[in-house]
């Protein structure tokens, strides 16, 4: 009776990883980004993490899978505290200096917002999949900016031509009207959104083109702007700065990637690979698949019980029978 009991047991362990699968739930962990200009990594969200169309963002999933599109919301620093300029490196701003998001700093043809050129107002939107207290600083690069070349400080103006100190959130997004820069020609906008209620900091790249000038040959009208559905975050659980120094540490020890490359950066990175993500969700692709990582992970501890317990009780039934 005991070996069936214990049979029993162990199938439905077993079974416990198709049962979690059905789930999961809002992601873990969501913040936000530039949405107008739109970023880079917005646009290629926007594209499709599946099935992108533009150059640049072909080459973004080729180098770093579909994952950092999916976590669209988090190229982030835990720990930045204000110090970004001695935390991320030269050529690594537009990835926050994070493998994961490393494809963001390939110069090349980026989709480009076009922007009037002699100043002028301009509403920026951000798009915080969870607002958080803070500010955020939007920079231009500087006249003799070279885009052939990864993003270095140096490029970028001295101060940011708009702060945007302790926004509020409409629907999502903290808007502000501003002056832009008196610019012409192609540039990028790099934007840092500080949390004062944690060390946390955000960061985006978004190339623009002022007055329309050659130089991007993939624009986007001025206004499109990021088309998200919010939704999914409303209730989300997201972790502060505490929790992603754990969750590093869990990353030290983590088995490689599907490319072999393995998540070394660490910073917050707390979500895993994803299934199939046309099944989920009704046919819709999830935001995010880190609820269905920690299941996963859940169920294949519930499975090594399982199977520790049936070849115990195959031990103790043999030892009888002797």
């Amino acid at each position: 009776m005991r070996s069936a009991r214990t049979i029993r047991t162990a199938a439905a362990l077993a079974a416990a990883p198709l049962a979690l699968t059905g789930l999961a739930v809002a992601p873990a962990s969501a913040h936000g980004t530039l949405g107008d200009p739109v970023s880079r990594i917005a646009t290629c969200y926007e594209e499709g993490p599946e099935s992108p169309q533009s150059e640049m963002c072909v080459r973004l999933v080729e180098e770093n899978g579909t994952q950092p599109l999916y976590d669209w919301h988090e190229v982030n620093l835990p720990d930045a505290d204000g110090e970004h300029r001695d935390m991320i490196p030269d050529g690594e701003l537009c990835s926050a200096g994070r493998d994961k998001y490393s494809a963001l700093d390939n110069a090349g043809d980026w989709t480009a917002t076009e922007l009037p050129s002699g100043g002028g107002e301009y509403t920026f939107e951000y798009t915080a999949a969870v607002p958080h207290e803070g500010y955020i600083e939007y920079y231009v690069t500087t006249d003799d900016w070279d885009p052939s070349t990864p993003l270095a400080w140096d490029d970028l103006e001295s101060e940011p031509f708009v702060v945007h100190d302790r926004p509020e959130a409409e629907n999502g997004v903290y808007e502000i009207t501003a002056d832009l820069p008196d610019k012409s020609g192609q540039h990028l906008i790099y934007t840092v959104w500080q949390r004062t209620d944690s060390p946390e900091a955000f960061y985006s790249c978004s190339d623009v083109v002022f007055g329309g000038g050659s130089g991007a040959t993939t624009t986007a009208a001025e206004g499109d702007g990021f088309d998200v559905d919010l939704t999914a975050y409303e209730d989300a659980d997201h972790g502060d700065h505490a929790e992603h120094g754990a969750e590093e540490a869990d990353e030290a020890a983590a088995p490689a990637d599907d490319d072999g490359s393995g998540s070394a950066d660490g910073a917050g990175d707390d979500h895993g690979a994803h299934g199939d993500h046309d099944e989920q969700a009704g046919g819709t692709l999830p935001e995010t698949g880190s609820a269905v990582t920690g299941l996963f992970a859940a169920a294949l501890a519930l499975m090594a019980a399982g199977a520790g317990a049936l070849h115990l009780t195959r031990r103790r039934k043999s030892a009888e029978q002797v």
